[in-house]
């Protein structure tokens, strides 16, 4: 099993309402969120009061072809990349899942964790609920149709009111509504667009932009938006929760380009590089990233400190998701193969690399020996946020203590671990402050710094016990 250095994406969701080539838009949709999952893709379409999806493990230019999309030629459509943050990466757990009831068709795509999943499976399944998936995802439809006898747009309040954990949906029904839902804190990113007077929702507002759709605005905490032919309606709870949106989407999630709380995320990245430089300044011949991790933290440290900023490392971008390892002597090919040092730039040199995280420590300690072996003189690692200390629960995949290499270490054991000559962390003041968000430490979820997580869970249940019932 490969073992990632870097956290998991959360997954994408996608879907609009009332368009011509619905599921043509939702396929570059999907494209501009596959940052955001890479095992699989999906997309559902409604025509005739019938939903329609294709889906499959891989990426999004790997599941779906033209001729696929022709065939799917509803009007309405939601999608979704994927990325298991516990539970199974296999077809049958690809989204959007689909379930009929009573002639009606529902189609979901979740990003996010339900942490009483656990809890709701073992309820309905007493109840007489049989799941076809491991997913979390499937409980929203369960509960959703068992409370249909409050009406359509009730059902979707009671049940919302049952989940606890981070979600962002979108829904596909097969009498032509699109519907977005947030958790009730925020945790994870969801935006509504229009195109041509049909309304779009997003993860990010990068999809929108490359459908040439308009921004609107973000969906608020517990707000449902359901979308139909005559127009949207906004439900939003009574009671309102001090916002936790992940603050780990501006620090690595999100890409760049995209916009959150109004807040540009590479400006933001170049903000955290600024004050990490004020913060933990050092002498040294050049700045540089581990394309492309860091790179705008760099772009931002250069220019406070001064030290020229450069590329002394060339990211191999024809590398696929996987690739065949000659021999066992060649263990390290897997970082070779994607990263090569520029030699007469980096030889003899005192070098600042900046990370935006360390999770488990593996790749930066086979990288930085690399960079020994090459003959740089010094090598000072500075990471723009604060050490992962704490296990996230809210869809992220480092879920237990032992992952996390900065757990039982401090900064000076890291650093010798690491094999690096100095190494510091942005403050968490400082990780929150260069956000510019008004009252930052009220506005979003860093549990996995300080441990303060926004929404309780069952301590007891393991990342294996979780496979049963919680998929991303």
């Amino acid at each position: 099993m490969t073992i990632h250095d870097k956290p998991r994406e959360s997954c994408g969701v996608f879907g609009i309402h009332g368009c011509p080539d619905a599921s043509k838009l939702a396929y570059f949709g999907l494209y501009a969120l596959q940052h955001r999952g890479q095992e699989s893709a999906g997309v559902s379409v409604m025509k005739g009061g019938r939903i329609y999806s294709h889906k499959g493990m891989g990426l999004v230019s790997d599941v779906f072809d033209m001729e696929i999309l022709e065939r799917l030629d509803g009007l309405n459509a939601i999608g979704h990349v994927r990325y298991s943050t516990t539970g199974s990466s296999v077809h049958f757990n690809a989204q959007p899942f689909v379930v009929n009831h009573r002639n009606k068709a529902y189609a979901v795509a979740h990003n996010g964790n339900i942490v009483n999943a656990h809890v709701l499976k073992q309820e309905l399944e007493e109840s007489g609920s049989i799941f076809q998936t491991t997913m979390d995802t499937e409980i929203l439809l369960h509960l959703v149709v068992k409370n249909l006898k409050y009406g359509f747009e009730q059902s979707l309040v009671e049940t919302v009111s049952r989940l606890e954990g981070a979600f962002a949906f979108v829904l596909l029904t097969s009498r032509g509504e699109v519907i977005g839902i947030k958790d009730p804190y925020g945790f994870r990113p969801l935006c509504l667009g229009s195109l041509n007077g049909h309304y779009v929702l997003a993860s990010e507002t990068c999809a929108l932009d490359l459908v040439n759709a308009n921004f609107i605005r973000e969906i608020d905490p517990g707000e449902i938006v359901i979308i139909n032919e005559h127009g949207i309606k906004s439900i939003k709870p009574e009671i309102r929760m001090n916002r936790a949106l992940c603050i780990f989407e501006f620090i690595y999630f999100a890409r760049p380009d995209s916009t959150i709380y109004n807040r540009n995320v590479y400006e933001i990245r170049k903000a955290h590089g600024r004050r990490l430089a004020q913060e933990n300044p050092v002498d040294a011949d050049l700045v540089m990233p581990f394309p492309d991790s860091g790179t705008y933290a760099a772009l931002g440290y250069s220019e406070m400190s001064g030290i020229p900023f450069e590329l002394g490392m060339i990211r191999n971008h024809y590398v696929g998701r996987t690739f065949i390892q000659p021999t066992q002597s060649m263990r390290d090919f897997g970082v070779r193969v994607k990263l090569n040092p520029v030699k007469s730039l980096l030889k003899g040199k005192d070098i600042i690399i900046i990370e935006d995280s360390i999770i488990r420590g593996t790749t930066v300690r086979t990288r930085v020996k690399a960079l020994r072996e090459l003959g740089v003189k010094r090598v000072h690692m500075r990471v723009a946020g604060p050490p992962h200390r704490h296990p996230c629960h809210y869809g992220i995949d480092f879920s237990t203590r032992g992952e996390l290499i900065a757990a039982n270490k401090t900064e000076e054991e890291l650093c010798c671990s690491l094999g690096l000559d100095s190494l510091h962390y942005l403050s968490l003041e400082g990780t929150l402050e260069a956000t510019g968000v008004e009252d930052p430490y009220n506005n979003f979820c860093k549990a996995c710094f300080d441990g303060c997580y926004p929404v309780k869970f069952d301590e007891t249940l393991t990342k294996d016990c979780l496979e049963t019932a919680s998929e991303s």
